[in-house]
């Protein structure tokens, strides 16, 4: 799954703004709102953030091959951190 999701945010990442019309909410936007932002910029972020939030799990994917669990539970406790501040960050964007 951490693989696959590696995967989509490369696609995302070189889309080139192809890959909005995934994005919950976005796609739902009238024609005149959506040019209003950036889309190849707005699917680079994305991607990036689909690539980082998956790096835990498969880090965590190599440590469980010699620590069976560990790897695992250390993978949950930083993406829940990395998940955490991305909302706090998302909030504070959206006042």
């Amino acid at each position: 799954m951490a693989v696959l999701m590696f995967l989509f945010g490369i696609y995302f990442y070189k889309s080139k703004g192809k890959a909005a019309r995934f994005l919950s909410g976005y796609n739902m936007k009238s024609e005149e709102e959506r040019k209003k932002y950036d889309e190849n910029a707005m699917c680079k972020a994305y991607g990036k953030r689909m690539m980082v939030m998956s790096l835990p799990f498969i880090v965590g994917i190599i440590i469980d091959i010699q620590y069976q669990g560990t790897g695992c539970l250390i993978a949950w406790m930083i993406w829940l951190i990395m998940f955490i501040s991305l909302l706090i960050d998302r909030h504070k964007r959206e006042r």
